[in-house]
């Protein structure tokens, strides 16, 4: 079934497009477009595999050098071969293939630039987006696997506003539980500490407002880390349970009901037996 995906940032938020591609386990390119700036980013079953705009932080080259995996004469000799087979040989595969570098080190300068465009895209407020389902404009050399529940949290941790907060929890009455994956696929998700902490305290029961109470940290953190967690689709609102005042009463009656009629049916059966337990009974009742 294909994804029909397409709109406005400001209707759709980019961390419930990029759950709703990684829920799906889709595989495409889901363009990004703000005023003359356009990003796209690849998909493989849900998952983050590359991504490229022609604004990315860092050139590939100017990365591994402050990296100080390569040397300025390197870079440059690189390039003159690239320019020599006129580009029909990307640099990593330059410089891998002359022994500058080798390829776990082009592949980690990769993911970082990855992760630093997708890091980006989070504080974009507007613009327009389009998913490709099953469409890759170009075969990269090097590809990653990103988890997008990561790329969102470590993007949020970023980012320091309170409009984030209020308007990802608008009620800090409402409660929250812990969000069952969907589609069948594994989150594998880095947690901080007090994240940890926050998740542990999220159970269905308690309130935004009573977590905060018990977190441990202040409550602007404790209400950032919960904003975090449902932007990233670990978090999920529910319908809070009204408990009655009388509930305790209720239980305690209960109770001393079924202990009643425990003890009536021991009496019965009592009538008969040539041994009486009835001073147990009693005894519990009591």
């Amino acid at each position: 079934m294909d994804l029909d995906l397409q709109g406005n940032i400001e209707k759709f938020t980019l961390p419930e497009i990029l759950q709703l591609i990684a829920a799906s386990r889709k595989s495409g390119t889901l363009g990004i477009q703000k005023d003359d700036s356009i990003v796209m980013m690849y998909f493989d079953k849900g998952e983050v595999v590359y991504g490229y705009g022609p604004r990315q932080t860092f050139h590939l080259g100017q990365a591994l050098r402050e990296r100080g995996l390569l040397t300025a004469e390197q870079l440059d000799e690189a390039v003159n071969i690239q320019a020599k087979t006129e580009n029909t040989k990307r640099l990593g595969e330059i410089l891998v293939n002359r022994g500058f570098i080798d390829r776990a080190d082009l592949e980690t300068v990769v993911r970082k630039q990855v992760e630093e465009l997708l890091y980006s895209l989070l504080s974009w407020q507007n613009g327009s987006f389009k998913f490709y389902e099953d469409q890759f404009p170009t075969d990269e050399e090097v590809t990653v696997r990103l988890s997008v529940e990561n790329v969102i949290l470590e993007g949020l941790r970023r980012l320091d506003e309170w409009n984030l907060i209020r308007e990802t929890l608008p009620d800090f009455e409402a409660v929250y539980v812990i969000s069952a994956s969907q589609g069948g696929r594994a989150r594998a998700v880095t947690l901080h500490a007090d994240e940890w902490n926050v998740m542990a305290l999220t159970d269905g029961r308690r309130t935004v407002n009573q977590i905060c109470e018990r977190s441990g940290i202040s409550r602007e953190d404790t209400l950032k880390r919960l904003a975090q967690l449902k932007l990233a689709g670990l978090l999920t609102q529910i319908e809070k349970k009204e408990e009655s005042p009388s509930g305790d009463l209720d239980k305690m009656v209960n109770r001393l009901s079924g202990l009643f009629d425990a003890y009536l049916t021991q009496k019965r059966s009592d009538r008969t037996a040539p041994r009486t337990i009835t001073r147990t009974v009693v005894g519990e009742a009591e």
